[in-house]
């Protein structure tokens, strides 16, 4: 089980996130971040017919005004990182390197999420 709360340092321009857990259950958790940032991190684990998932997905809820309609609206926006582990085949480590290898490409200097969310590949 992770800590309660979770503390995130910060990381310009995102702040420091104090995550405290407001669900839990065998398969997985939310959690709220109390500085009222408006960030929510979901996790889920689950058992598939050919090993487990294991999913996480920080959400981000904040009010913008609507450029058609000059309201102020709430809009949320996600990100989620899932592993599929085969049931045998792959130890810890190297998932947890399949993982890094991953994260290390979204943060290659040749890719960046900036480029990503441009619809490049």
């Amino acid at each position: 089980m992770l800590a309660d709360p979770v503390t995130i340092a910060a990381a310009s321009p995102t702040p420091s996130l104090v995550l405290s857990v407001t669900r839990r259950d065998g398969y997985g958790s939310e959690r709220i971040d109390l500085g009222g940032n408006g960030y929510t991190v979901i996790t889920q684990h689950s058992k598939t017919g050919k090993g487990s998932r294991h999913y996480v997905q920080i959400v981000q809820t904040v009010n913008a005004v609507d450029p058609y309609s000059g309201l102020t609206k709430s809009q949320v926006a996600s990100c989620s990182f899932t592993i599929n582990r085969p049931s045998f085949g792959f130890t810890d480590a190297a998932i947890v390197a399949l993982a890094k290898a991953l994260s290390d490409y979204r943060d290659d200097s040749e890719v960046t999420t900036a480029r990503l969310i441009q619809f490049q590949s």
